[in-house]
C-alpha cells in the first residue's frame, strides 16, 4: 500500500514525497484511515516505527477544512491539542507537524517550561490551530487565561503509558475537564499494559485498538547483552568499551541526574567528549547538548529516563544502560533509541549483582533471555564468607590438628564429623561449640574481710563528720547577709 491509498490530500503527499517517504509503516497504515474515519484510537507500536506521523497526518487533513489566511486570531482558535510528556518529544512532535503541514496555512506553536513564558504568550495569542504541549505548562497558561480550549476537536495523548501514570494523571484530568465532550481522542505509545488500558478507557470513547507488535515488544534489530560487573567497577568498564570498541556516538542512561553529571565529568577527564541531559538542565542546555551529540562533537550523551521519551537520533548504534531502570517499561523505551528506521542497534546493560531483580523483570517483559557475556578482568568476584555445609568435603588432617590443640589448651569443645563448620583464620570451628567455663577469680568470688578493727572504723568516721560540720558553718558564717529593708536615700535641701 502507497500513501496516495490512505486517502491524504495532495498538500500531505508532496510533503511526505519531500521527505523521501513512499511507503507506510504498518501502524501508519493501521491508524491512518481509522482516525480519518473520526474514530478514537489507542494505537501500539515499536519507537522508531513512525508513530508520530500516524496521528500526525490525519490529524492535518481533518483539520485542513479550518486553513485560512486571516490574520485575525479568532479566526485561528486551537483545533488540536497534543500532549506530550518531555520538552525533547514536544520539539520532536512539533517539527514533525510543522515538517508535514508546511504546504497548508495552519498554525502551530509549542509550549513546555525550563523557558521564559512571554514568548510562548504571544505566540498563542496571535492564534493556532494545532497546540503541542507538556501538561505543566500548559496548566500554567490556563491559570494566567492566555488560551482557551473550548474549540478543541482533537486530542492527543503520546506516549500514553507516562502522560496516565499516577504522577501526570491529575493535570490530564484538569485539562479534559476543560475540553469540549465531542471530541475525538488518540493515543499512541510504545507500551501498554493492561492497567494503562482500564485506564485509558475513561478517557476514550468506543476505541479501535492498534497494535502492530507484541505488547512491550522491541525491534528485532536490536542485539541485547549484559555485561556482570561489580558497581564500584562500572566506570572504568564503560571507558573500556568505549576505547575499545572505539565508539564515535553512544547513548549512555543513568537513574539519577547527580549520577548522570557526575558520569559526564568523569568520561570527559579520561579524554572521551561528554555531555549529561536531564531535568535539572534547562531547555537552552538540552537542546545545546543533543545537537552537539547529533552533530558528533561528543561522543557520549549521558541521559536519565526522563530524556529517554522524545530522542530521534538518526543511525545511533550504540545505547548503553549504566544502571538499569526501575521500571522494565522504562528499559522498551530507552534502547528504542536505537535499532530505527530499518538499521541494526546495540543494547549494552552493565548489570550488578544488587541489579539481578530488575534484570529478572526486563527479561520476562521481553519474554526473552538477554545474553550474558563476561568482560575478561572485569568478572564479578565470590565476596561471601567460605561456607561449608555437610556435604562438603572436610580436610580430615586439618580436624586432628585442630582436636589435638584443643585437647593441649584444655578447651571443652568439640567439632562432629560432617556437621556445618566455618574456616577461619586457617581453623576450623563448629557452629555448635561448645566454649569452657572460665576459671573463677577468688577476687570476686571470695567474701570481703576487713583487717581494719571495728573500733578504729568508728573513730575514722567520727573524725570525718566532725569535719563536715565544722566546713559547714564556717561556709555559712562567710556568706553576706541579704539586705530585707533598704531606707531610702533623703537628699538635703540646701
Amino acid at each position: 500500500m502507497s500513501f496516495e491509498q490512505l486517502g491524504l490530500s495532495t498538500d500531505l503527499l508532496r510533503a511526505i514525497s519531500d521527505q523521501g517517504y513512499t511507503k507506510p509503516t504498518p501502524i501508519q497504515e493501521q491508524a491512518i484511515p481509522v482516525i480519518l474515519e473520526g474514530n478514537d484510537v489507542m494505537g501500539g507500536a515499536q519507537t522508531g516505527t513512525g508513530k508520530t506521523a500516524s496521528f500526525t497526518l490525519p490529524m492535518l487533513r481533518r483539520l485542513e477544512i479550518h486553513a485560512n489566511n486571516s490574520m485575525s486570531p479568532a479566526k485561528h482558535p486551537i483545533r488540536a491539542l497534543i500532549l506530550v510528556p518531555t520538552r525533547e518529544l514536544a520539539m520532536q512532535v512539533y517539527e514533525s507537524v510543522k515538517t508535514y503541514g508546511k504546504y497548508m496555512t495552519l498554525r502551530t506553536t509549542v509550549i513546555y517550561g525550563g523557558v521564559n513564558i512571554d514568548a510562548q504568550i504571544d505566540a498563542v495569542r496571535s492564534g493556532v490551530e494545532i497546540l503541542v504541549a507538556t501538561p505543566g505548562r500548559l496548566l500554567d497558561h490556563l491559570q494566567q487565561k492566555t488560551l482557551m480550549l473550548s474549540k478543541v476537536e482533537i486530542l492527543v495523548l503520546d506516549e500514553a503509558d507516562r502522560m496516565l501514570d499516577m504522577g501526570f494523571l491529575p493535570d490530564i484530568k484538569q485539562i479534559i475537564q476543560l475540553l469540549p465532550e465531542q471530541r475525538q481522542n488518540l493515543m499512541f505509545s510504545a507500551t501498554f499494559s493492561e492497567e494503562i488500558k482500564k485506564l485509558a478507557s475513561k478517557i476514550l470513547k468506543k476505541p479501535v485498538l492498534i497494535e502492530v507488535a507484541k505488547q512491550n515488544s522491541v525491534s528485532e534489530l536490536i542485539t541485547h547483552v549484559v555485561h556482570p560487573v561489580e558497581p564500584i567497577r562500572k566506570q572504568e568498564l564503560l571507558i573500556y568499551l568505549i576505547k575499545q570498541q572505539n565508539l564515535q556516538q553512544v547513548l549512555v542512561f543513568a537513574r539519577t541526574k547527580q549520577g548522570a553529571d557526575r558520569l559526564a565529568q568523569q568520561l570527559s577527564r579520561q579524554g572521551i567528549s561528554s555531555a549529561a541531559i536531564h531535568g535539572d538542565r534547562n531547555q537552552l542546555q538540552r537542546t545545546q547538548a543533543l545537537e552537539n551529540f547529533k552533530q558528533g562533537l561528543i561522543r557520549v550523551l549521558v541521559a536519565t529516563d526522563v530524556a529517554a521519551r522524545g530522542l530521534d537520533i538518526e543511525e545511533l548504534t550504540h545505547v548503553i544502560n549504566f544502571e538499569l531502570p526501575n521500571s522494565p517499561e522504562d528499559y522498551v523505551h530507552r534502547i528504542g533509541r536505537t535499532g530505527r528506521a530499518g538499521t541494526k542497534g546495540f543494547a549494552i546493560s552493565l548489570v550488578s549483582r544488587e541489579e539481578n531483580q530488575l534484570l529478572i523483570g526486563i527479561e520476562k517483559l521481553l519474554r526473552t533471555k538477554v545474553k550474558l557475556e563476561e568482560i575478561k578482568g572485569f568478572e564479578l568476584k565470590n565476596l561471601q564468607p567460605q561456607i561449608l555445609d555437610k556435604e562438603a568435603p572436610i580436610d580430615e588432617k586439618k580436624l586432628k590438628r585442630n582436636a589435638l590443640s584443643v585437647q593441649n589448651k584444655n578447651v571443652n569443645s568439640f567439632v562432629k564429623h560432617g556437621q556445618a563448620v566455618i574456616r577461619f583464620n586457617n581453623e576450623v570451628i563448629s557452629k555448635n561449640t561448645r566454649r569452657s567455663e572460665k576459671s573463677e577469680d577468688p577476687l570476686f568470688t571470695q567474701p570481703y574481710v576487713s583487717k581494719v578493727s571495728d573500733a578504729e572504723a568508728m573513730l575514722v568516721k567520727q573524725d570525718e563528720l566532725n569535719k563536715k560540720v565544722l566546713h559547714k558553718k564556717l561556709s555559712q558564717s562567710n556568706r553576706p547577709l541579704p539586705a530585707l529593708f533598704i531606707p531610702p536615700v533623703i537628699s538635703k535641701q540646701k
